[in-house]
């Protein structure tokens, strides 16, 4: 029931012009062209440092809702495009969903703007200094929590805008979630800093200047980590083999057998390898199956033992998996991936959907892959023990620090065909870096499509294969970095911060009152 005595001035007041709510949403997608494959990081700082300013002067905390709300679906409208191209790998059968796919992936990740930035609006005093202090904390803490709630998604965090740059090395000490937190800070700085007395031009200039300059130094001890030598490489060699299957032809019984004689051609290709990498899924048929062919398999190899994505079953069950084929042909280990992507290798409540027809479209076998039961460290003969990630699994940093021993180097088996051409493979890959960086360990990376990769210890790529080519990569193993700051630590001390210049903006707040 409206409210008669509240006077129509005030009700408008709630609800932002249109024009407002385009601005923001433009200025959203313009700052999410820092992230790859764009890399336009000089764009995404004034972008967030005016979309902060105006969410701040905002009339009422359901404005400053809106505008954030707008701001960040123009954000995860750009970033997130690439969400359609699963649903035109059978355009036929689901690409009416993609459309509706990529607008509720941005409202869904433009809530997680809107809400915290309205919080934060309420918990700051009044002055627009405070509230823009509170809410780029508040923004920043969202992307921490955006890799937790609701099983996770950590894609697209305003900190992966420096993956490309020297500055994406502050990674080691403060992590991704540390990133974001400098990313809004910085953008906050002219806010921050304006000078109310001086013209209108020039009022922002005092924090755009030490924005840049704290950018400038930042980008410097970047520099200098990456000039920094890195440990000889093993004298392990690695094989990365690229079938180039793609995903509309993969699970064609003609065109499958055809991927597979690439990968065992690339795999025999001259050469005296350790290892072979073959990417996720790489073949049509199950492990439990497989027995025929694995020494034709390991025969590929040359002698070496071979890693391969294939599925597996224990009935009724399946599980996306990676497995370690011996030079004998014997099976010596399995790993299963345990982060599942929702929707697409699982359905919440599946086996109760399954009978109305609804699966996991990506789950070749069953109506959806089962979980496996966490990450793990594997100890190979011969080879440096290693932590497997299957695709998805590598966005997540909370997975690496895990009990046990710290690995000697990553895996991540992937097939990236899912996510198109466009800007899904490279951020994919931009965020393997980071995983690198932030680690202190290599990653190897074996992606069907592409991009694969080897990347050292500073997340430097020292060899890959372009997307959409078929091929292999022959190189040493790079060695691990010591344990960085971020291993042992983790995201903690960003958090803190954050909770700290949330505390203090609600004292002001208390005092001003």
């Amino acid at each position: 029931m409206r409210d008669s005595l509240t006077p129509p001035r005030v009700r408008r007041r709630h609800r932002p012009p249109l024009r407002r709510l385009a601005g923001d949403a433009a200025l959203g997608c313009i700052a999410a062209t820092g992230l790859a494959p764009l890399n336009l990081w000089f764009l995404t700082l004034p972008a967030l440092a005016l979309i902060l300013w105006r969410i701040a002067r905002a009339p009422t905390a359901r404005s400053a809702f809106w505008q954030a709300l707008a701001a960040g679906v123009g954000w995860f409208a750009l970033a997130l495009v690439w969400i359609v191209e699963p649903f035109l790998v059978q355009p036929e059968v689901y690409g009416w969903m993609a459309p509706f796919a990529l607008m509720l992936m941005a409202l869904g990740g433009g809530l997680f703007w809107a809400i915290p930035a309205a919080a934060a609006y309420r918990l700051a005093a009044p002055r627009h200094a405070s509230r823009i202090a509170a809410i780029a904390a508040a923004l920043a803490l969202s992307d921490w929590l955006r890799g937790w709630i609701f099983t996770g998604f950590p894609w697209a965090l305003t900190g992966h805008i420096w993956i490309a740059t020297p500055v994406a090395q502050s990674a080691a000490v403060i992590g991704a979630t540390g990133l974001s937190a400098l990313t809004m800070l910085l953008a906050a700085l002219p806010g921050l800093l304006r000078r109310r007395q001086a013209e209108p031009a020039t009022r922002a200039l005092p924090g755009a200047a030490l924005c840049i300059a704290l950018t400038g130094a930042l980008w410097a001890a970047g520099l200098a980590r990456l000039a920094s030598p890195l440990p000889p490489d093993t004298p392990i060699t690695l094989r990365v083999v690229q079938p180039d299957a793609q995903q509309a032809l993969k699970w064609d019984p003609d065109w499958s057998m055809k991927f597979y004689r690439r990968l065992l051609d690339l795999s025999s290709q001259p050469g005296s390898p350790d290892l072979v990498i073959w990417p996720e899924t790489a073949v049509n048929f199950l492990l439990n199956d497989a027995d025929p062919v694995l020494p034709q398999m390991a025969a590929s190899a040359g002698g070496a033992t071979l890693i391969l994505g294939i599925q597996r079953a224990e009935y009724p069950r399946f599980f996306n998996s990676l497995a370690v084929v011996q030079p004998d042909g014997s099976i010596s280990a399995t790993y299963d991936k345990f982060h599942l992507v929702p929707f697409g290798e699982y359905i919440p409540w599946g086996d109760a959907l399954a009978r109305l027809g609804i699966t996991a479209f990506a789950a070749q076998q069953g109506n959806g892959y089962s979980p496996g039961p966490g990450p793990t460290v594997l100890s190979l003969p011969g080879l440096p023990e290693f932590q497997p990630l299957i695709c998805y699994e590598a966005i997540f940093p909370q997975h690496l620090r895990t009990q046990g021993p710290r690995p000697a180097w990553l895996l991540q088996i992937t097939n990236d065909a899912w996510f198109g051409r466009f800007s899904g493979p490279y951020q994919h890959l931009a965020q393997a870096q980071l995983r690198a960086i932030q680690s202190g360990l290599p990653l190897i990376r074996s992606a069907n499509t592409g991009v694969s990769a080897i990347i050292d210890a500073h997340g430097t790529t020292r060899a890959s294969l372009p997307l959409n080519q078929m091929g292999k990569i022959d190189a040493a193993l790079p060695a691990a970095l010591p344990a960085t700051p971020w291993w042992h630590w983790g995201d903690t001390p960003a958090l803190i911060l954050l909770t700290l210049i949330l505390t203090a903006a609600s004292l002001r707040r208390r005092k001003a009152a």
